[in-house]
């Protein structure tokens, strides 16, 4: 770009950034969010077609990650093709296709509608006060294949859903502990990546 059409560009993109108000800011001012999306927008500079990203968004707080996905949606709607690595799961769900690995290996490759039907087991979500601390009280409940703890919930691989509810339950009043409830979830995309890191498992078995 040269002259009038280069300025234009570079209007552009501080629009679609959002960084004009930050034209005179020096780059290492800026926060960690902004630094970011002006990385993008040098990467934007000449229009590619097909873009790279290498975990874009680490170390980035949870609203500027959101501001940077919402514009990498609209480079795709534009028909930019992006290639992203990520450590979010919920990032890797905002894709057309995902491939999950784990060191070095690819183990799955499907759309984020798909990815869940590869988790081997039916699932349970089991709330408790202090998860962590009743793992080994859940894991020896009849039918339980694996265990994952998710915040203040255990997320729970199981032979059979009815009965390994049942097992779980009576196990959990033998200890003295409570559950705030337990039930039936359909898997996401990190419940099958954890799965396949903890078995080894996969098509091929981190990043998304």
């Amino acid at each position: 770009f040269f002259g009038p059409e280069r300025e234009a560009r570079h209007e552009q993109l501080l629009g679609f950034s959002r960084l004009g108000p930050f034209r005179t800011r020096r780059a290492g001012q800026l926060s960690g969010g902004m630094k970011q999306k002006l990385a993008l927008s040098c990467a934007l500079i000449h229009t590619p077609r097909i873009l790279f990203l290498d975990e874009p968004t680490t170390g980035v707080d949870p609203v500027s990650r959101r501001e940077f996905w919402d514009l990498l949606g609209q480079l795709r709607a534009a028909g930019t093709t992006l290639l992203v690595s990520t450590a979010y799961m919920d990032e890797a769900a905002r894709c057309d296709r995902v491939g999950l690995m784990f060191e070095g290996r690819l183990m799955a490759v499907d759309t984020p509608a798909a990815i869940p039907d590869i988790y081997p087991h039916e699932l349970l979500e089991v709330r408790l006060e202090e998860a962590v601390a009743h793992l080994d009280t859940v894991r020896k409940a009849d039918g339980v294949k694996s265990v994952q703890v998710f915040g203040d919930k255990l997320h729970v691989g199981v032979e059979q859903a009815g009965a390994a509810t049942e097992s779980i339950r009576a196990g959990l009043e033998r200890d003295g502990i409570v559950a705030g409830g337990i039930q039936s979830i359909r898997p996401t995309v990190e419940d099958v990546f954890v799965e396949l890191m903890s078995t080894g498992g996969g098509k091929g078995g981190g990043h998304a």
